[in-house]
């Protein structure tokens, strides 16, 4: 049973920074890519960052682009979400994603509020 279990999610001022974490279990990192997507109340979920586990391929929203590093420790089976430099409107619930194939697999949320 392929599991992602997601945390580090807190309140935090504006200018500051988390680190989000997803540990997977149940795959191999090889041939997925890990993603965190994030929704905020009333709005849709949109897709904040990915990394491709076999070369290490990174992409991020435009929103996100220079602030949030994703990186992957295939060793633990974890990707990180570093996010710096945070925003009242980085404020959502983020959820980590992995995608081998045709399979989707979703981890529970961890909310993460930014103060002005």
């Amino acid at each position: 049973e392929v599991q992602l279990q997601a945390s580090g999610g807190g309140l935090v001022r504006a200018g500051g920074s988390l680190r989000l974490s997803c540990a997977v279990s149940g795959l191999t990192f090889g041939n997925s890519a890990i993603a965190w997507f994030r929704q905020a109340p009333g709005k849709e979920r949109e897709g904040v960052a990915c990394i491709v586990s076999d070369n290490d391929d990174t992409v991020y929203s435009d929103s996100v682009k220079g602030r949030f590093t994703i990186a992957s420790d295939n060793a633990k089976n974890t990707v990180y979400l570093q996010m710096n430099s945070l925003k009242p409107e980085d404020t959502s619930v983020y959820y980590c994603n992995a995608r081998i194939g045709w399979d989707n697999y979703w981890g529970q949320g961890t909310q993460v509020t930014v103060s002005s």
